[in-house]
């Protein structure tokens, strides 16, 4: 197999005669996006976060399915999101974190930075202190915070999930932090920065959501945008469907040759993995999303002996 490195976005690249197989480490549409999830931690929340034996469903069952081991209602979720949202994120790791932990519910406990593959080794139990009130604006500090940071490392763009069951306790420091990033966004301070809020169940207050999302502010539009679901099942689903909505800023893309015929065009979403044919005798493809142009040089077709390792 030819060694050829790959170039940004490809993670991996094969070739097989004339069939390439190229691996997108993040989705080239949303430049340097830095994406963050942060899930409810108020004491509302503790039945989704325990552990329970779930039982087989009859078909399961008649199939001799093992029982499934124990698992708590949030982490399915947040292991679905971390792996989707992390083919949008620019190096492929997530901040991930609990919000209104503490008595005061104003701690932010933050997991780490995960990365979106092998999600199943994350467990999600929960915070270590649930909270006794939802303050949304200390997780708003915090991910600016962490942007903050990832900017000196190549974040072009921020893009926050807050998960709440909740009516959150803190709306006017919501409000003016709010009204403030959007000055320090409008000013070029700070890179464009979306917060996607997701209500789950029957306790959150639909109005109060909306508030926050319909806000505008000049130069910058709005800064949140909202969804209620009925289950905590369905979080993951609506988050994905959001974050298309919000972040993915052109569809398709389109492959070249190296003399500039069109191998493939992908209409809407990218796929992670771009598979296509390519000429007898060609040296690198070319993707080409949103008027940026990205050339992948391609390794040889016949297969090279390790000892050739050092020659190109």
């Amino acid at each position: 197999m030819g060694h050829e490195k790959p170039v940004e976005p490809f993670s991996d690249l094969h070739r097989e005669g004339d069939h390439v197989r190229a691996t997108l480490l993040h989705d080239p549409t949303v430049e340097g996006l830095d994406m963050a999830i942060y899930m409810d931690a108020s004491g509302s929340m503790r039945e989704e976060y325990e552990y329970k034996r779930a039982s087989r469903s009859f078909l399961e069952w008649i199939r001799g399915a093992p029982l499934k081991d124990p698992a708590n209602q949030v982490e399915p979720q947040v292991q679905w999101m971390l792996e989707y949202l992390a083919t949008k994120d620019r190096n492929g790791m997530l901040r991930v974190a609990y919000w209104a932990c503490g008595a005061s519910g104003k701690d932010v406990e933050v997991i780490g930075e995960l990365k979106g593959v092998d999600v199943k080794q994350y467990k999600f139990p929960g915070a270590k202190k649930l909270g006794n009130n939802t303050c949304l604006a200390p997780a708003m500090k915090d991910y600016v915070r962490y942007l903050k940071e990832q900017i000196r490392e190549g974040a072009k763009r921020g893009c926050a999930v807050i998960v709440t069951d909740g009516r959150l306790s803190d709306m006017d420091e919501v409000q003016i932090f709010s009204a403030e990033l959007a000055r320090e966004i409008a000013a070029g301070r700070l890179p464009r920065i979306n917060f996607i809020l997701v209500g789950v169940g029957d306790d959150v207050d639909e109005e109060q959501l909306e508030e926050i999302a319909h806000a505008e502010y000049k130069g910058v539009g709005h800064l949140w945008c909202h969804r209620i679901a009925a289950e905590i099942t369905q979080v993951a689903e609506l988050v994905a469907v959001l974050v298309d909505e919000n972040m993915t800023v052109a569809a398709g893309g389109t492959i070249y040759d190296d003399r500039g015929k069109v191998l493939k065009s992908y209409e809407g979403r990218l796929p992670a993995v771009l598979e296509f044919e390519v000429p007898e005798g060609a040296r690198s493809f070319t993707l080409e999303v949103n008027g940026q142009r990205y050339t992948q040089p391609l390794p040889d077709e016949e297969h090279h002996d390790e000892d050739e390792e050092d020659h190109h």
